[in-house]
């Protein structure tokens, strides 16, 4: 028979939710390290996470596993006292007592969690390094937002729970609140799941905050709980009575941090709150130091001390920072309330301003340089985006247009090589709405060839050409800059579109002879792109192809990989409009690395549809699945409908090349959808040509049926059956998913189908190999469709209609 350990630790008051790594690896790790200091903000989960290792690692520990709260000592002095009554210790010499806790643990095999050693942790650092230093078998598991930092310390930052994402929709964070608001006694909870999803993130996965936010949701809904959380720390105060007072609220738990912290320490945090994204030290010296109350010199001590008391986040190896929003909320009412919101947000504006145009800088302006060096810098600038658009809020409210075009200007090199432009469309819109008499002429211009660049993009092209001629006429009156160059490309692509060949060919010449003159590499290849697009459409391609291979060329010498990949992208259409399918697809293909380096998910999901409707008509089948996939896949998540509609004509000629044409018929139709909610009208040739096609093969009946779904369909519905067709799955009935049957999805078909059987949602999560949150949403969502209020008029719906799981 098997003696278990002796320990005092509670048990669990409702289910441990997540963690399952960290606690597996702690549970190995108290084996063989002497000291563990779990270390995060308050309301992470330190001590829930420290009891379940302790309790796991029981086994381990002959000697007992023995559990010390310190969180209501008040007298370090106490320390020692407070471990001792829980082992039975008795002070046999007034004054010695550390001498009896190192005789009864000298020989024993031990672990002892001391659990809020922040307030205490100097005593708490002293006691563990004595008795460690001579009680061999003894383990210590502490929680502190601070480490002890003694030697042998083993320091495990405790994160947040997992956020969700498109990967994975049922994290820890959305699962234990879940859970908790079933418990609390909400209802529908599971039928809001995209509340839910925005609740936990706009809550950090903070396990405090989350369960203060489930215990709400008896009278507020996610959403409206969602919507509040700006005003969080009054909102989540509703914790369990018999919870330790600095967790029953979230400003309780914060505060408990922030009233350790040493007079400098909190005014660096509460400077640090103007931060939107992640910052390095020397972000924070300039922003935050005013060598008055804090100088340069000590900023560094003061940000680690912030660190090490888990109120400032360490992001990775970078060397960079972030505060968690519940810690930032926090620090900005601090910040508010020394009046210093402005000071700070000015400093903080000018800044990132200065900084945004050293990576514009850096990256662009030198007409030769290695890709690694020039893309450090477009790097750099994309880690400042969510300080960028703090930063234009600031220059909107505060009527500051210069340093706000500044800063726009700066910030739109370095979104377009990403594909970003729609938000640089906002923010110069805003400040061209502020007074701008006194902005300098130049910056004016560039500012509104700016605009005219994320206009044109969303095909508002009158808008575009009236502020291009604007901007060129006035660029025209100052020195040559980069910029013109950018302002002449805008008026290239603006022209050609409107049907000014004339006006467009002039633009090109100019660009050309000036471009060439100031030896602009960049420029002069986006000269050569547009001279291949007007060879291309009147039918030169070997002109075309040989634009193309000047442009190449010309992004070698510059090192600029974005010039490559747009060269290397307009040769393979060359060569597709050529016949010639295998330089196509080398072009393609060396496209494909250089713009997943950049992280240009727009047109990187554009290259992977063109490579496959390329492969497609090598007969490389599989190749074309692949890549019309994951190029349907990038522009869903970056919500792209050009993209996806790129991608659905992909799939059209891919199913077109397999002799499927009833999904080229469903592809067409639903991209035909998408160009029609754009405001792009009219039938594209190749898609006439298949309907001709189709229509003889099929029958007009049939093909009118598939194109009504194919335009109804959601893209991914379509997707889904035409990949899973060709992958040699049995297609879905066409007339699945009409009126008949409610506009259920075909997965919520099939749930419904297995709801017949009487399974529970366990076991249709077993047999659907998904998790039993994901098919309780589904069912939701089946309800609220069908207007059933109970999961048994489901199964009595699907059977009324025949539906069956081994058919759906």
């Amino acid at each position: 028979m098997t003696v278990q350990a002796p320990h005092n630790l509670p048990a669990e008051p409702n289910r441990f939710i997540g963690r399952a790594r960290d606690v597996s690896e702690l549970s190995a790790l108290v084996r063989e390290e002497r000291v563990i200091t779990l270390s995060g903000v308050g309301g992470i989960g330190k001590t829930r996470l420290s009891l379940r290792v302790a309790a796991q690692a029981r086994p381990w520990f002959a000697d007992g596993v023995w559990l010390v709260e310190l969180a209501r000592l008040g007298n370090p002095a106490l320390v020692a006292g407070e471990l001792a009554g829980v082992l039975g210790v008795r002070d046999e010499i007034p004054g010695r007592l550390l001498d009896g806790l190192r005789v009864r643990l000298r020989d024993a095999s031990t672990l002892i969690v001391l659990d809020n050693c922040e307030h205490l942790v100097g005593h708490c650092a002293e006691l563990v390094a004595e008795l460690i230093a001579e009680c061999p078998g003894l383990r210590f598991l502490l929680t502190s937002r601070e480490p002890l930092r003694i030697p042998g310390e083993l320091i495990w930052r405790v994160p947040p729970l997992e956020l969700p994402d498109a990967d994975h929709p049922d994290a820890e964070s959305v699962l234990l609140f879940v859970e908790r608001s079933l418990a609390a006694g909400a209802r529908g909870v599971t039928g809001s799941m995209n509340d839910v999803v925005r609740l936990c993130r706009a809550l950090d996965g903070i396990p405090l905050a989350l369960e203060l936010a489930a215990a709400r949701t008896s009278l507020l809904s996610p959403g409206r709980i969602a919507d509040r959380i700006g005003d969080r720390f009054r909102l989540l105060t509703t914790g369990p009575r018999t919870a330790p007072a600095r967790q029953r609220t979230l400003l309780a738990a914060v505060e408990w941090s922030h009233d350790l912290l040493k007079p400098k320490e909190r005014v660096l945090l509460r400077r640090l709150s103007v931060f939107a994204g992640l910052f390095d030290l020397e972000l924070a010296e300039r922003v935050c130091a005013d060598g008055g109350v804090l100088r340069r010199a000590e900023l560094l001590d003061l940000l680690a001390g912030l660190v090490d008391k888990s109120l400032v986040l360490h992001h990775g190896g970078a060397g960079r920072y972030r505060l968690l929003a519940t810690i930032r909320q926090y620090a900005a009412d601090r910040l508010a309330e020394v009046d210093e919101v402005a000071r700070l947000r000015d400093r903080h504006l000018r800044v990132i301003c200065e900084e945004m145009e050293r990576c514009y800088e850096g990256g662009s302006l030198d007409p030769r340089m290695p890709w690694p060096e020039r893309f450090a810098y477009f790097a750099r600038g994309r880690t400042l985006h969510d300080d960028c658009r703090a930063a234009i809020d600031r220059a909107v409210e505060s009527g500051n247009p210069v340093l706000g075009l500044r800063l726009a200007r700066a910030a739109l090199a370095i979104l377009a090589v990403r594909g970003d432009l729609a938000e640089s469309v906002g923010w110069h819109e805003r400040l061209l709405a502020l007074d701008v008499s006194q902005v300098p002429a130049d910056l004016l211009a560039v500012a509104k060839g700016a605009l005219a660049y994320g206009l044109e993009a969303g095909d508002e092209l009158g808008r575009a050409e009236e502020l291009i001629v604007q901007a060129i006429e006035e660029q025209r009156r100052h020195p040559y800059t980069h910029w013109l160059g950018i302002t002449y490309g805008v008026a290239l692509t603006v022209f050609f579109r409107t049907g000014q060949s004339e006006r467009a060919q002039l633009c090109l010449e100019e660009l050309e002879a000036a471009a060439t003159a100031h030896d602009d590499l960049f420029n002069l290849a986006t000269v050569r792109i547009a001279q291949l697009n007007v060879a291309l459409f009147h039918g030169r391609l070997r002109r075309a192809q040989r634009y193309g291979e000047e442009a190449l060329a010309l992004g070698r010498e510059a090192g600029h990989h974005w010039t490559q990949a747009r060269a290397l992208t307009h040769l393979g259409a060359v060569a597709e409009a050529a016949g010639d399918l295998e330089a196509a697809m080398s072009h393609h293909a060396g496209a494909l690395p250089l713009l997943e380096g950049m992280g240009n998910v727009v047109e990187l999901a554009r290259c992977r549809a063109q490579i496959g409707r390329v492969a497609a008509g090598l007969g490389d089948h599989a190749t074309a699945r692949e890549h019309v996939a994951a190029s349907l896949e990038l522009s869903r998540q970056s919500g792209q409908r050009r993209g996806i509609m790129r991608a659905l004509m992909a799939l059209s000629a891919q199913a077109r090349a397999q002799d499927d044409l009833e999904g080229a018929v469903l592809a067409g139709a639903a991209a035909t959808a998408l160009r029609e909610s754009i405001g792009q009208f009219g039938t594209p040739g190749r898609v006439q040509e298949l309907l001709a096609l189709a229509r003889g093969r099929l029958g007009e009946g049939r093909v009118t049926l598939l194109w009504a779904r194919g335009m109804e369909w959601p893209p991914e519905e379509v997707a889904r059956r035409v990949l899973g067709s060709e992958a040699g799955q049995a297609p879905l009935p066409v007339s699945v998913e009409g009126p008949r049957y409610g506009g259920l999805t075909a997965r919520e078909l099939e749930i419904a189908a297995l709801l017949t059987r009487g399974l529970s949602n366990r076991a249709i999560a077993q047999e659907l190999v998904i998790s039993p949150a994901t098919v309780a949403r589904h069912i939701a969502n089946i309800m609220d469709k069908l207007g059933f209020d109970v999961r048994s008029q489901i199964a009595v719906w699907a059977a009324e209609h025949g539906i069956d799981a081994g058919r759906i």
